[in-house]
């Protein structure tokens, strides 16, 4: 005799992406319950700055889904109040010179014409943007679109909301499945859970999750680090503000260290500074060459910051994956297994978007976006390794 499904679908990974997954899955009516070998958002979503952002991808299908994701990120806003700390502060991004600046005008161009809202500031209109930014910079583009959230805070709220049965501190051990090779469920560290749908929301760990359906994503973390300082007055930073060559640094392949600096406020005071990005493995070591570098750009952006004191600093593992796109949906390989991790450092804004059309293929429905590009089989195998 078959065994009775615990629920209609296990969501392996309690971060912001797992748990956007199970408050859409609930909210098409299905019965979730949402597994973490740790606590609620104590992985990749607990290390972030919590950016939602359009400014930073270029046209194509990452921009769609994060287009997709900020429409519903504001839809929550609205529901939830400050209980998420969205703040709506828009992103600037600044050019040093007249090449950087010729070369964000031509990306800015494209965007917009992709649905994005841009306005250019000239250098003379960039104090009256942002105050307390260096003098001499060539210019900058505007992007209203970009906001941000509290991640930790986010993840719980979403997923108290989904009303999803939560089991943290729990460790999926195997996979189950059917004579026919389909899913029925998992194997965790405290017995079985049956279900004829899992969704592998695991983050950097989610090529592990794979690997136990017998499928390979090659997933691989990439670290990077975060400087808190001590709490400044509200809006010394209004908007996220960081430098043209982030763009290229978060396309970049290389496994060696890459900064350049992002420098934000937040609701609580404090300035994030950020970011860097190389590939060491699971490596938490402080890199002083990266924490270096990181307060230096920062310092070149807002000269008043090298008066301020940077109480600590943080790293994260972003999910890396080698085309720099999420894997999202249906896995072929594995009738019943779904995807969504590979958000590199975009997860806490594509999120949402992942989460809602997770759901509507759970549901049977056609999801808003094409699927295509995110399949999780499209790595040649040598990648898959």
């Amino acid at each position: 005799m078959a065994k009775r499904p615990s629920c209609d679908v296990v969501v392996v990974g309690a971060g912001m992406v797992g748990a956007a997954c199970a408050l859409y899955a609930a909210r098409a009516g299905l019965d979730v319950v949402v597994v973490d070998r740790g606590p609620v958002a104590g992985g990749t979503t607990g290390a972030g700055e919590g950016n939602l952002l359009v400014s930073d991808k270029e046209p194509g299908p990452e921009l769609r889904l994060a287009l997709h994701s900020c429409r519903l990120w504001a839809e929550l806003a609205e529901e939830f109040g400050t209980a998420v700390e969205y703040e709506a502060k828009g992103g600037l991004v600044v050019a040093s010179g007249p090449a950087e600046l010729a070369a964000l005008d031509r990306l800015a161009a494209a965007q917009q014409a992709a649905g994005v809202r841009t306005t250019r500031v000239d250098a003379d209109e960039l104090s009256e943007v942002e105050p307390e930014l260096a003098p001499g910079l060539a210019g900058g583009v505007l992007y209203p679109q970009d906001a941000q959230v509290m991640p930790a805070l986010a993840a719980a709220r979403l997923l108290r909301a989904s009303g999803a049965r939560l089991l943290t501190g729990t460790t999926v051990t195997g996979v189950l499945r059917t004579a026919g090779g389909t899913m029925r469920g998992v194997r965790t560290g405290r017995g079985e859970l049956h279900a004829p749908a899992v969704v592998n929301a695991a983050g950097t760990w989610g090529g592990e999750v794979a690997a136990l359906a017998g499928v390979a994503l090659p997933v691989l973390p990439r670290r990077g680090f975060v400087l808190v300082t001590e709490p400044l007055p509200p809006r010394r930073v209004r908007h996220k503000v960081y430098a043209a060559d982030y763009v290229t640094d978060v396309a970049d392949d290389s496994a060696a260290l890459r900064t350049s600096p992002v420098v934000e406020s937040t609701a609580a005071g404090p300035v994030l500074i950020g970011a860097s990005r190389e590939r060491v493995g699971f490596d938490r070591a402080v890199s002083l060459p990266a924490v270096r570098a990181l307060a230096a750009g920062a310092v070149r952006l807002f000269p008043f910051l090298a008066g301020v004191r940077a109480l600590r600093t943080y790293a994260g593992f972003r999910p890396y994956l080698p085309d720099h796109l999420p894997a999202i949906g249906p896995d072929p390989r594995v009738p019943g297994l779904h995807h969504a991790c590979g958000h590199e450092g975009a997860g806490i804004g594509l999120a949402t978007g992942t989460g809602q059309l997770i759901a509507r293929v759970l549901a049977g429905e056609r999801p808003e976006l094409d699927l295509a590009p995110f399949r999780p089989d499209r790595f040649p195998r040598e990648e898959r390794a």
